[in-house]
């Protein structure tokens, strides 16, 4: 079923803010934040690309823009820099984040050309920011296991999901490994999620789908969404038990716009299993 009506063209960054009970998305190449409550459809604009947030407090977003950090009151529309994050290189911009168990931010960086190995991700925590892991050409698919534990990402380009320990405050524990290696089919894993089973629901980019794995990678079900470019899941709602999932348009020609007339759209469906509540990022 739709969310919303409105067409992203790189649809992301999905956030369901369990204090004010309300579904957020980002639009990054055009720049906008987006979100839709009871009053209706809301939006804003930002002079710069932006993709992922995790939530402060009721009001306030810890935003990832181009060049850094910022803060967002949702309500009064103010900015508030907070750290400065690859402002030296113009050419990239930031794409999938998300809070870890224990508070932190992780965001990951890429080339806006999807250049091989030009990106980064990085890990925001009370105060500090660190580079976590370099040479990432498309980062995807940051999540964390329930008891904050472990971390998974993918480099979406190279068709891998990796996995790596974190100790008690959430820093990484040694090098990552290869989780699951989706190069013989071609799956390009994006955004994920654990959910309260301890399963992984990972949206593949051009698969039109959320598929839903156990902790050994094996393959539970899958779930068809509106649009092809399936990009970044999120449980909401009424007891965290309704999918949402962000698509887009980017790469897609006139012909598949026309083709698929939901692409670009949100995706929701009731009661399709049970998330757990996104942490607050502690800065």
């Amino acid at each position: 079923m739709i969310f919303d009506d409105r067409r992203c063209e790189l649809g992301e960054g999905s956030l369901w803010h369990p204090v004010r009970k309300q579904f957020f998305w980002f639009d990054i190449l055009n720049k906008s934040l987006l979100s839709k409550d009871k009053d209706g459809a809301q939006l804003w604009r930002f002079p710069e690309l932006v993709s992922a947030a995790g939530w402060v407090d009721r009001d306030v977003l810890l935003i990832a823009g181009e060049r850094d950090l910022f803060l967002f009151d949702l309500e009064t529309e103010e900015v508030e820099p907070v750290v400065e994050l690859e402002a030296d290189k113009p050419a990239n911009r930031t794409n999938d984040g998300r809070a870890d168990r224990q508070g932190g931010f992780w965001i990951g960086t890429m080339s806006k050309r999807a250049e091989d190995g030009r990106g980064a991700i990085y890990r925001f925590h009370k105060g500090e920011l660190r580079k976590l892991f370099s040479g990432i050409s498309i980062p995807n698919s940051i999540c964390f296991t329930l008891d904050g534990r472990t971390a998974q990402f993918s480099d979406t380009k190279a068709h891998k999901v990796f996995r790596v320990a974190l100790d008690s405050e959430g820093w990484p524990v040694g090098a990552p490994v290869v989780w699951a290696d989706h190069s013989d089919t071609g799956i390009l894993p994006d955004g994920s999620i654990f959910d309260a089973a301890g399963l992984m629901w990972q949206a593949q980019w051009e698969q039109g789908r959320v598929a839903v794995y156990d902790m050994a990678g094996t393959l539970v079900k899958t779930v068809p969404v509106c649009g092809p470019n399936s990009s970044c899941p999120a449980f909401g709602g009424e007891g965290l038990t309704t999918l949402y999932c962000t698509t887009a348009m980017e790469h897609m020609t006139a012909a598949d716009r026309a083709a698929f007339p939901d692409a670009g759209k949100v995706f929701y469906l009731p009661d399709a299993g049970k998330g757990v509540p996104e942490p607050r990022v502690i800065l």
